[in-house]
This record gives structure tokens, sequence and C-alpha cells, in this order.
């Protein structure tokens, strides 16, 4: 596995730890249906959260967050549509981003960013 993909499950584990931590329940962790992808799914006090994890080793070229771009937000909307109706979800949902940067230690500063988007934004 190329390092940046074992540099992604590493964050994407630390965002799971993280969310359980703060009280989420995780629903679905790397969600795939047909051409859509969802990183993480909780939910919080009868919220539906869907969340955008972004690791990255340095912010030599920008903080993590700033690599959520339009045509990310635009995919992780629909396929957040897409996952409502599948699961039949009558529950309010939030859009957030999980910032992840590795320090030079091997461990994360982890960076949740609630609300970050919002579907009215494609």
């Amino acid at each position: 596995m190329a390092a940046h993909n074992e540099l992604g499950k590493a964050g994407e584990k630390a965002a799971v730890d993280y969310l359980l931590s703060k009280g989420y329940k995780i629903r679905h962790t790397n969600w795939k249906s047909a051409k859509y992808e969802l990183d993480i799914v909780a939910e919080k006090d009868n919220m539906l959260v869907v969340a955008e994890v972004k690791t990255r080793s340095s912010n030599l070229f920008g903080n993590p967050e700033e690599f959520v771009n339009k045509t990310k937000i635009k995919r992780t909307i629909k396929a957040a549509h897409h996952y409502i109706l599948t699961h039949k979800s009558q529950l309010e949902t939030r859009f957030d981003i999980i910032s992840i940067l590795k320090t030079s230690d091997g461990k994360f500063n982890i960076e949740h960013i609630e609300d970050a988007f919002v579907a009215w934004q494609r």
C-alpha cells in the first residue's frame, strides 16, 4: 500500500477514535454505494453527521481542510443525499471536516470543523 494511503487510513482511524471520545455513534466508515463514498457517517444529539477526513503529513502546501474543494463538497453532498435516501434517515444532517496533521513525533493534531459546509453550497 502506498504511504499516502496508509497515512489516510491512520488519519481516518484517529478521526473515528476522536469522534467516539466526544460521544458520537459511528454508523459507517468508508461507506460506498455505486459511485458514492463518505469517509465517516456518525450520529450525535439526533443529528446525522457526515464527516470528510483530510490527513496530511505537513502543512507546507496548506492545512488539510483547505484540500476540501468545491468538487469534493459537491460529491460529498450527493453521496450524503444518496445515503439518506438509502437508509431512510429522518435526522437533520450536518457536514463536518476533520482536519488531521501528522506531527514529527508520529502523533496527530486533530481539528474538528463542525458545519464546515451546507448542502445549498452546490
